[in-house]
């Protein structure tokens, strides 16, 4: 909250500074306040990660959020656990610094107002960001936005093409190419990276599995085809999808059926994922079976029988 809503709300300056001194109010950047309230319905890290987003906001009234700030507050996936407020005027001018807020000093021709928040476009803010992340994250953050069908592949050449102003861009050029929107969460993409790092990428993603009768019941998220005719197929938990009992009892429905003579199912969690475990296990396994590499077609369904 800032010194400025305070006011609105009725909390006087001296008020202000009794929250501060009992400890209940922490002043994290100049007349920003954190209250210790947290929003309900959010996980604990994306509440850090918006935290950190509206910061730079409440810091600098009148800017606009920029690279991973803006992702964040667009709902893009896969950033990292830290993030570090950031903002620019639309102009470009500088502004006294408020730390722990980065004021960038890029002019801004469009930006988007979401949740009456003022950030950059999701094709600005990918150009901004990525040059400035690792790997991992910056290929999620691109797969999420595909995903989720903020931007396509024409605006991804383009953020890609703005992005070489960046410092730091010279490492990243390979990454823009790796983005797929098939990838359905950051341990999805996580996981693909780590088998594409050791030489045995994926015949294709969320690959449907059809039974005796033709329909498909099952998607699977990574999948090869293997020499002898049979798959391994391999699953990725995310954070929140089989968090219900009834979710949970689903899954374990659409599993025990894919569990056949034909396939070689593996299943990972996200940690297993982000620790490049994956792509070890499944390069064993497609070492022993005498795997090369064979791209499936969109659309391809998977009959066990």
């Amino acid at each position: 909250m800032s010194a400025s809503q305070c006011r609105e709300h009725g909390v006087t300056p001296a008020q202000v500074a009794i929250h501060v001194r009992r400890k209940d109010w922490e002043r994290v950047a100049r007349a920003v306040y954190d209250t210790g309230q947290l929003s309900t319905g959010r996980h604990p890290l994306d509440h850090r990660r918006r935290r950190a987003a509206v910061l730079g906001l409440l810091a600098h009234p009148g800017a606009v959020a920029t690279g991973t700030c803006a992702l964040v507050l667009h709902g893009v996936q896969g950033a990292p656990q830290v993030v570090r407020p950031e903002v620019t005027f639309p102009d470009g001018t500088s502004r006294r610094d408020n730390p722990p807020v980065r004021l960038r000093r890029t002019p801004l021709e469009r930006w988007v107002d979401v949740d009456g928040l003022a950030c950059a476009t999701v094709p600005d803010a990918l150009a901004q960001a990525v040059p400035g992340l690792d790997r991992r994250h910056a290929v999620a953050l691109m797969d999420s936005a595909l995903h989720r069908r903020d931007l396509g592949l024409d605006e991804l050449s383009e953020a890609h093409d703005r992005a070489r102003t960046h410092r730091g861009v010279d490492r990243t050029h390979d990454w823009w190419a790796e983005a797929d929107g098939r990838s359905e969460s950051p341990a999805e993409t996580w996981a693909r990276l780590s088998c594409t790092a050791v030489g045995f990428p994926p015949d294709t993603l969320q690959l449907a599995v059809a039974g005796r009768d033709g329909r498909a019941f099952a998607r699977v998220d990574l999948a090869w085809r293997l020499p002898d005719g049979a798959a391994l197929l391999v699953e990725v938990d995310g954070r929140d999808v089989h968090s219900t009992p009834t979710a949970v009892y689903g899954d374990r429905d659409r599993q025990n059926r894919i569990v056949t003579r034909r396939t070689v199912v593996r299943r990972f969690t996200g940690r297993d994922a982000w620790l490049g475990r994956v792509g070890l296990e499944v390069a064993d396994l497609l070492r022993a079976a005498g795997w090369r590499p064979n791209p499936l077609p969109p659309g391809a369904v998977f009959r066990l029988a």
